[in-house]
Order: C-alpha cells, then structure tokens, then sequence
C-alpha cells in the first residue's frame, strides 16, 4: 500500500501489516545541498527523489488559505532594503508574517503594520549558522510589546477576511502522488498563538498577571477567528487538519492547558470531526505532563511526537498513555541518528519500538527534525527494517 494510505489506516486505528514512515528531509537537504555536501548517492537528485531512493514517505505542510488584512498597510526591509510593500495584502502566514521572510542569507527582517489605531511592528533575525544548518529565522521582536498594541491587533483580526487557497494544497498532493502526505495548517490554537507569536514567553505570564482581561479579550478574538476558518474549511476535500502548536509541557503546563486549550480543542476537533476530518497537532515539545490531557482533547493524531532522549517522556509511556488516542506521529528521535550514538545503541533503538508498536497503529517519523549532521544511512536503515518486518 502507498504511504499515504497507510497513514489514513493508522488515522483510523486500523492494522494493514505495514508500518507508515513518512517524515520530512527538508532541512538536512537544504543544509547539504547549500554546502555541496550532499553525499555522492543524492548529488543531482531533488528532495522528492531523495524521498524516493530511500523508500522512505515525505511530509509536506501547506497552509491553505490566506488572510486579507483590510485597512492595513504592511512594510517590511531587510536590512534597510524594501522587500515587500502592499496595503490590504493576502497574507499566508499571518501573525507570523513569515510570506516574505528570507531564510537563504543572514539578515535582519522588520515588518511594520499601519492601521488607523497604530502600528506594530515584528523582526526576524537570520544568522549564518541558520542558513548553513537549513534552518529557520529567530523571531526576535513579537508584536505585542505594550497595552497600545492589543487595540491594534484586535482593529485587524476584526477586519481579516478569509481567502482560499485550496487548489494549490490539492495540486501539490497530486504532483508528490500517493507516498507522500500533504498536511493541511491552520493557525495555531489561541493560547499558543499569544504564547509563540503575539506575546512570547515570559511577556505573556506577566501578562497573564498583570492585564488578564486583555489577554483573554484577545485569547476571545483568536477563537472566534480559528472557529471562522475551521469552519471555511469544510468545502476542502483532506482526510486530516492539524494546528502547528509546538506544544511543550513546562510552557503550556497542565493547570494553562486545562484552562486555556483542553475546551477549544474538543471544540475545534469536533467541527473538523463533522465534517469528515481528523484533527491532529504538532506536539514537538515535552509531552509527559500533557498525556492524559492530549487524550481527552479530540485530537486523532499527535505529529511530531518526541521521546526520549529529546524529552523526559518515553516511547513506552506515551504509548501507554494514549492507547485509546491519539494516534502517534513520529517516535524516532534525531539524536539516535548521530554517529555519536554507537550503531548497537540506534539498532537496539529502533527493535525495542518496532516490538512495542507491533503493526501499529503509528506512523513512524523522525522528530523533530532531520538535520545535516544526522546520519542518511540510518534512515535508510530504518526504512529497509520497517520493510523487512512485514
């Protein structure tokens, strides 16, 4: 069966004797290819190709829509330079304004967003060891930084519209074909929006403190938003939605998620569950104080799950923990893919999970992300001994 398919078994809690590996590559590729170190057996080969020698299913996100923010002016340099200027412009990946950050070059990138009731302003900070590494921008300055600027966000998120993008995701899925998985995004739920993109960490729980009612204005603004665009998004014909919400237990811990998270979630998987749609989230972070919390959320899938020696869960308790759900997406983590990690070690690795998950269901992944230093003949390993336990 194509990857894909096994993936829309293993949704479904279904057993079809093959283990789906679908991961994504794309950073140690960026990495090497903008090095020239791509090792001899992938010099030529694009990252689909890579893909393909390997055996191994790629992942690929796409958001798809945009947010057309009306009555704003958005400017953004780089490095002084002008790189984008429009008013009322479609943004891809707002609030993160990310559509026209450079990640190819070190530099400094300043967006600006002018309404009638003020302005914010964002920067993203790339250096050398990012473009070397293939990875992305530091996001320096958040957009919130004072009580002016809540009334700011609040004039654009009352004025977004939502655009559709639809066609892109689903020409995208046909051109990789049938091992590859095309995930659709949506925005983050609205707790960690505030935490990771309005606010940052420590402002929010001084914030939380010291101006709780504006934030939770705010926190009201971003789920009256997600609920729109989840809601938008039942003419999309995907079997899966999930939200990019790096969720980390020590950040978002139980007592903030129990009062923050637990109820939008079950609201939100709920409207994609009506429309046919399982609902998941990239949990990268340290799970172990969240598991039986996760398990109640509705969510079907956690992307991008990390065990030990990433965190301080293992592979065991979180499989334990989420036995009735939701299913596991990943499970592999990277450090066992360093060569300082003897190869009995990362054998021995990879036979205890293949034990404990037996014909699933999971769908296997490297978390959280597979970078230039990582060893590509490790992942050809693990492709061919996922193979071989057929």
């Amino acid at each position: 069966m194509p990857m894909y398919s096994l993936a829309l078994a293993a949704m479904n809690r279904q057993q079809t004797g093959h283990l789906p590996f679908i991961t994504r590559l794309e950073t140690w590729y960026k990495a090497h290819t903008r090095t020239n170190t791509l090792p001899a057996e992938y010099s030529g080969l694009s990252l689909d190709e890579v893909h393909q020698n390997l055996g191994v299913g790629r992942l690929r996100f796409i958001v798809p829509y945009a947010l057309r923010l009306r009555g704003v002016e958005v400017r953004a340099t780089r490095d002084g330079q002008v790189i984008f200027h429009a008013y009322e412009p479609e943004i891809e990946n707002f609030p993160g304004m990310w559509d026209y950050v450079a990640n190819d070059r070190p530099g400094v990138t300043v967006s600006e967003l002018v309404t009638p009731v003020g302005r914010l302003r964002l920067q993203h900070l790339l250096v050398e060891e990012n473009v070397i590494t293939g990875t992305e921008p530091y996001l320096k300055q958040h957009l919130i930084k004072d009580d002016a600027d809540y009334r700011t966000v609040e004039y654009i998120l009352e004025r977004a519209e939502f655009v559709e993008r639809f066609d892109a995701l689903l020409a995208e899925q046909s051109r990789l074909g049938s091992d590859a998985f095309v995930v659709p995004l949506v925005h983050r739920i609205p707790f960690q929006q505030v935490l990771l993109e309005y606010l940052g960490e420590a402002p929010l729980f001084y914030a939380l403190h010291d101006n709780p009612r504006q934030v939770e204005r705010l926190l009201d603004l971003l789920d009256e938003q997600l609920t729109g665009i989840l809601k938008n998004l039942a003419s999309l014909q995907v079997p899966y939605v999930e939200f990019p919400d790096n969720l980390h237990g020590m950040m978002t811990n139980p007592k903030l998620f129990q009062r923050y998270c637990l109820s939008h979630l079950q609201h939100y998987t709920g409207l994609l569950h009506a429309q046919g749609k399982k609902a998941g989230s990239h949990t990268d972070g340290d799970v172990k104080p969240l598991l039986e919390l996760l398990a109640r959320s509705g969510l079907d899938v956690c992307e991008s799950v990390s065990p030990a020696p990433l965190t301080s869960a293992t592979l065991e308790e979180i499989w334990d923990a989420w036995q009735d759900g939701p299913v596991i997406w990943g499970a592999i983590p990277t450090p066992i893919l360093e060569e300082r990690t003897p190869e009995a070690e990362f054998r021995a690795y990879i036979e205890r999970l293949l034990d404990l998950v037996g014909q699933g269901p999971i769908i296997l992944g490297l978390v959280d992300l597979f970078m230039r230093h990582n060893s590509i003949e490790r992942v050809k390993y693990i492709a061919a001994r996922i193979q071989a336990s057929v």
